[in-house]
């Protein structure tokens, strides 16, 4: 069975394993858009490190959890937001002001918007965690 929105099955996945202690969770199918947002979560120390292993299919990650993560999901649809209105975006998604982080897919690749607010850039946001 094919997966609608691999995203938000990795995301879900990984709030589940979370939620009940485990160390690890495989997310598969692999894909950039994952691997990007994987990359986003390690930089802000939501988790231990990622591992893509090719299984000779699409491949998996191997994501090692650390405890840190109180729920983190996607965000449906991807609104746009522009650099200076990622705050009306954190009041929706966010619990508090700077806990957590909103994961956005901009010009210059996916980042947080933390480094999209710096760079003055916006984007698209596309998931959160916290």
């Amino acid at each position: 069975m094919t997966a609608n929105d691999p995203l938000s099955n990795a995301l879900s996945g990984i709030s589940n394993a979370e939620s009940v202690g485990h160390l690890t969770h495989e997310v598969s199918p692999a894909s950039n858009e994952i691997g990007q947002v994987l990359e986003v979560f390690y930089d802000r120390g939501y988790v231990d490190g990622f591992e893509f292993v090719d299984d000779g299919k699409s491949g998996q990650f191997e994501v090692e959890l650390k405890g840190a993560i109180n729920e983190c999901g996607p965000v449906k649809p991807r609104y746009s937001a522009g650099a200076d209105e990622f705050e009306k975006w954190e009041k929706r998604f966010l619990p508090a002001r700077d806990y957590g982080t909103l994961v956005v897919t901009t010009s210059h690749g996916i980042m947080s918007h933390y480094e999209a607010r710096e760079q003055g850039i916006g984007g698209q946001v596309i998931a959160y965690v916290y």
